[in-house]
């Protein structure tokens, strides 16, 4: 059975709530008040979480503990996930330096870039390696998933090493369509889209509501 992007998505919202009701102490909660928090129905949530089996009890709810812990061995979150940023401009800075990551089950593992004043150097304790070696770095720091801040310039010749060394997750913040194998899957982060899109409902919208 296929399961829906959106489902997987969905997912991770969950998850990461449901991370912080048990560390505020949360025993239990239902399908209708985890939806209120991630702005979703009931129904909605509960179809989600059918896909993967039965969860809760009616007239009781969700273990918030034990949804969690499913949620984190369907994600494969479970034993932590090794992640590489490769570019090591403001964005990669800003990256390394977040703590939410390991928080929800992700280790910075390396951290590359191209340019010779940053490589060799230490960034939250963790050394800068040439972009040349992520294939033998990668292996050796068990790592799996990718996320990618470099330039556009650069961006099809560091992609097709991170390819080859047979990573098949990449969470791309380049501005370029990354062309890779099917096998390997990409999420795209365009912030400037993103914030053009906000500026729409800040802007646009008032300027429609005049000419109305």
């Amino acid at each position: 059975m296929k399961i829906p992007a959106k489902t997987i998505s969905r997912l991770s919202l969950y998850y990461r709530y449901l991370h912080f009701l048990s560390q505020q102490g949360t025993f239990s909660i239902s399908s209708k008040s985890l939806a209120s928090m991630v702005g979703l129905k009931a129904d909605q949530v509960r179809k989600d979480l059918s896909y993967f089996g039965a969860f809760g009890k009616t007239g009781f709810g969700y273990n918030v503990l034990e949804l969690k812990n499913a949620l984190a061995r369907i994600l494969g979150l479970e034993r932590g996930r090794r992640v590489a940023i490769v570019g090591m401009g403001n964005l990669g800075l800003a990256l390394v330096g977040y703590k939410g990551f390991e928080v929800l089950g992700f280790k910075i593992g390396a951290v590359f870039d191209n340019s010779p004043n940053k490589i060799g150097k230490k960034y939250r304790g963790r050394l800068c390696y040439n972009v040349k070696e992520f294939s033998a770095i990668a292996a050796q720091e068990g790592i799996e998933m990718v996320i990618l801040t470099v330039p556009a310039e650069v961006v099809h010749e560091v992609t097709g090493a991170i390819v080859a060394a047979g990573i098949k997750a990449i969470l791309n913040f380049s501005p370029v369509h990354l062309s890779v194998p099917k096998s390997v899957h990409v999420t795209n982060v365009d912030l400037a889209t993103e914030l053009k899109s906000l500026s729409y409902f800040v802007f646009g919208q008032k300027t429609a509501a005049r000419n109305a």
